[in-house]
């Protein structure tokens, strides 16, 4: 029988040569455990990490893992190898990612009704960046695409879940219809320089 120390070397092994993350169901298989068991010894991993101050630390996402470097080592690592891909959302980005996060699965079209506007740019890039993706298409007619958030978004935004998003209001729908509303009647809205206009947010991996 494996000894905890055992298990959690298995653990950092493989999270550590995968480079993604790794579902819980796979550890376990890894280290002859349930599962149960096996997120027990990976939160201990957790723990431990945080309280010796290493430059690596496990996250969580739904129900897998990840082997990463801690954010606040950034600025050391540039020193030393290539600047980490960042992306940039514009206001109308972030207004449909905000609709997909919290309606997902949701189609183009339900997106476009709660927006107001045409959103397929919008959408576009958000699955372009790997924010989005296509999960299945809808048992209707014509069996419109159905897209939901994926990993990336998470580890961008911070949640291990979309359960951990906050809780979203009727209010900022009617901010988010109105502000379509503004986008779409700007006689200067200039659609190639979207990503250089103000209200962007900017995140990095």
């Amino acid at each position: 029988m494996m000894s905890l120390e055992q298990m959690e070397g298995i653990i950092e092994a493989v999270l550590f040569t995968m480079g993604d993350s790794v579902e819980a169901g796979k550890l376990a298989d890894a280290i002859e455990q349930d599962v149960d068991t096996t997120v027990k010894i990976v939160h201990n991993l957790m723990d431990k990490y945080e309280s010796e101050n290493r430059g690596i630390r496990i996250i969580e996402l739904e129900n897998s893992f990840q082997l990463c470097t801690k954010q606040e080592y950034y600025d050391a690592l540039i020193r030393v190898c290539s600047q980490p891909r960042r992306y940039t959302l514009t206001d109308a980005a972030l207004e449909t990612l905000s609709i997909i996060a919290y309606k997902q699965p949701v189609t183009k079209i339900e997106i476009e009704n709660i927006r107001g506007v045409n959103s397929d740019r919008a959408v576009s890039k958000l699955v372009e960046l790997g924010l989005v993706k296509e999960v299945g298409r809808l048992d209707a007619p014509g069996r419109p695409m159905l897209f939901g958030t994926t990993e990336d978004f998470l580890r961008s935004f911070g949640v291990q879940s979309i359960d951990e998003l906050p809780t979203i209001s009727e209010d900022m729908v009617e901010q988010y219809k109105e502000e379509a509303e503004l986008e779409l009647a700007s006689e200067s809205f200039d659609a190639d320089n979207q990503e250089d206009s103000d209200g962007q947010i900017t995140l990095g991996i």
